[in-house]
């Protein structure tokens, strides 16, 4: 039996499946066949569509839209009024649900408040993405990204904050102590 909570504003279509320890509040509509994993959080006023897949401990946070082909990974964090796309080149006269593009959000990474996800990219594993950032291509794991478009600006921690390599590509989190390797352009936890 599944346990969780839905406010009773909150509209939840038949066949939409959902995991234990979920919260859904105001004014939220969730569409049959998507799913949702155990512990998430859905805030105030969020959309979610059909086929969407949210993994566990996902945050959503208020006035978020999650169209058909948004696959969001175990413990990511989609900052408030954050926006995915779904088709490149969406016109009202013209019909392109089969040109829909499927957008990853990859485990822990971080959306920030008002970005800005253009369809058919990855944001790889603890990427950030700043707020108001918006996303043309896909993310390397840990990288920060800023702006429109969205430049690569640093890296950072598992635990969200910013790391500093010395000459050997060597990082420390200044929070966990945990080491991260920089070689290639590409991170990687020790």
């Amino acid at each position: 039996m599944q346990i969780f909570f839905t406010h009773s504003t909150a509209v939840i279509d038949e066949g939409a499946v959902i995991g234990n320890g979920t919260s859904i509040w105001h004014f939220s509509h969730l569409m049959k066949d998507c799913r949702i994993g155990n512990n998430c959080t859905i805030g105030q006023n969020v959309f979610i569509a059909a086929n969407v897949v949210l993994g566990n401990n996902v945050k959503v946070q208020n006035n978020v839209s999650l169209y058909d082909g948004v696959v969001c990974e175990d413990d990511v964090f989609l900052g408030p009024s954050c926006v995915f796309t779904n088709v490149i080149n969406p016109r009202s006269a013209v019909v392109r649900k089969n040109e829909f593009k499927k957008t990853v959000i990859k485990k822990g990474a971080t959306i920030g408040a008002n970005a800005t996800i253009i369809c058919g990219i990855i944001v790889n594993e603890f990427a950030f993405v700043g707020a108001g950032a918006v996303v043309t291509k896909s993310i390397p794991a840990y990288a920060i990204v800023t702006g429109n478009p969205a430049k690569q600006t640093g890296w950072i921690s598992e635990h969200g904050m910013k790391l500093k390599f010395n000459d050997n590509g060597i990082a420390v989190c200044s929070k966990t102590a945990d080491t991260y390797q920089l070689q290639n352009n590409t991170v990687t936890k020790l």
